[in-house]
């Protein structure tokens, strides 16, 4: 697909579903993975969460490209005003799906796009309700095993094998992935990032 790209972008990501997400609409992008420590954020509020540690992202990899578009972003899954981050165990996998089980929670993706030279900053954040089906205690065991939710916020993976633990979402599916897709090009569209 031919790149619709008018300006470099900077991917300030390691995920390799944000970039295939954003290749498969034809933008085209380096990567360059933030360094931050994460766990150097302390707000509560979910929205505000993701904007702080997209802008973080962002801002940390900007600062090695001053000329160039850089775009963060964080997605949290949240339920009961907890928010779950990646299972660090196999039991810690287990007790945030039982926590999902069968219930409505919320995803939220935090980005945020950065130019040092022109002193420009946008940050946005996204909101999407994900439903669970009921999952006995042998699926969730099954699904765990399968090593799928390991390095996803909320241990599981909409994208792939997860998909069956899914009944219904309310609003992006991208955005459930790891980048609210139609978001992130209307604002590349309105600074005149890319065009069509």
């Amino acid at each position: 697909m031919k790149s619709i790209n008018t300006e470099k972008i900077i991917l300030a990501s390691g995920s390799p579903r944000r970039k295939e997400l954003l290749e498969q609409v034809g933008i085209n992008i380096e990567i360059s993975v933030s360094t931050i420590d994460e766990e150097t954020v302390s707000i509560k509020k979910p929205e505000d969460y993701v904007k702080e540690l997209s802008f973080l992202k962002a801002e940390d990899t900007s600062l090695l490209y001053p000329e160039s578009w850089v775009l963060g972003a964080d997605t949290i899954v949240v339920v009961d005003n907890q928010i779950l981050g990646k299972p660090q165990s196999k039991p810690d996998a287990i007790d945030m799906l039982t926590k999902l089980n069968n219930r409505e929670h919320s995803v939220y993706t935090g980005f945020c796009l950065i130019h040092q030279k022109k002193r420009s900053i946008i940050k946005k954040c996204v909101e999407t309700k994900v439903y669970f089906k009921h999952l006995s205690d042998q699926e969730i065991q099954w699904y765990v095993n399968t090593g799928e939710p390991f390095d996803k916020a909320g241990a599981y993976g909409i994208q792939a094998i997860g998909a069956i633990l899914v009944k219904q979402i309310k609003g992006s599916y991208s955005n459930v992935v790891g980048l609210p897709v139609c978001e992130v090009v209307e604002t590349l569209m309105h600074l005149n990032i890319i065009q069509f």
